[in-house]
């Protein structure tokens, strides 16, 4: 299957099953959640295989058991109505007992850097930031709304990145290091495409997007960029620990990181973009 079947397979088959599942908003969107700690689980598990060729680490289930449980108590916390802020208060205790564990029961420290900095980087990479899409779910009004745009600002990023590259980017192609064959006009066309989606969700939604056109361009523009630093930062993990995919989970695509790393730095800035421009707005 050539590189132009995989998009348009991603785009007419996976974005509308994405949209489906957000479409299920039973308890607080449970079907998305439950995704949303098995995407963890997994992420975790890729990302544990890939720093393990390069360095000893804490035990892979403790960590995977760790990362999961900041998403999965992310939804309890939803349907429990309890203070989301607790959650840095649990990733705190989490990245204190590995911190204990080494210092307490550790043999020899040659490595002891390198084990703590790796383990709070797949515990906040895989674990912390994917909280916030249980986040967006927390949102009492216009939650399903809010998540289709989320889902469709960082997919069609990426589909407007590949597709202007594609026919206009050649030349500017090899400025990021990190991405050689990623170019300056297709993260240009990329943004471009997340904002063009953001203004029709205002002309779509007026009530949910209410007040000036900047302020939706504003989210979609963050979000886009934080999903090109999403797809970067994955390569830069990826050069990294020496490999080409995080993982063979999906034929033709690679791991799940590989699928999801825009979505996971897209989260948080969408949803402090939704919150600060929008939910402040309204109390």
């Amino acid at each position: 299957m050539n590189k132009v079947a995989k998009r348009l397979l991603v785009f007419f088959i996976g974005l509308p099953i994405v949209i489906a599942i957000v479409s299920l908003d039973y308890y607080n969107h449970i079907a998305l959640n439950i995704i949303t700690v098995l995407a963890s689980a997994l992420g975790a598990n890729e990302f544990y295989k890939m720093a393990s060729k390069k360095c000893k680490l804490f035990p892979k289930t403790a960590i995977i058991i760790f990362t999961t449980a900041l998403p999965f108590l992310a939804y309890n916390f939803v349907l429990l109505e309890i203070d989301l802020s607790f959650l840095t208060w649990v990733l705190l205790f989490e990245l204190f007992s590995f911190m204990t564990v080494e210092s307490l029961f550790s043999k020899s420290f040659e490595q002891s850097i390198e084990k703590i900095a790796i383990t709070t980087l797949i515990i906040f990479y895989c674990g912390f930031m994917i909280t916030f899409i249980p986040r967006l779910c927390s949102i009492k009004e216009d939650s399903t709304i809010l998540i289709y745009l989320y889902f469709i600002l960082v997919f069609m990023c990426d589909s407007g990145a590949w597709f202007f590259g594609i026919l206009f980017g050649k030349s500017t192609r090899g400025v990021f290091a990190a991405s050689p064959n990623k170019s300056i006009v297709g993260f240009i066309g990329g943004i471009v495409t997340s904002i063009a989606c953001g203004i029709l969700f205002k002309f779509i939604f007026p009530g949910v997007f209410y007040g000036s056109f900047w302020k939706i361009v504003i989210v979609s523009s963050t979000t886009a960029v934080a999903a090109i630093i999403g797809d970067l930062i994955e390569s830069v993990f990826k050069r990294s620990c020496d490999v080409k995919d995080s993982g063979t989970l999906i034929p033709g695509r690679g791991g799940l990181l590989d699928c999801i790393d825009s979505l996971l730095l897209g989260a948080p800035i969408y949803y402090i973009g939704i919150h600060i421009l929008y939910l402040t707005a309204r109390v």
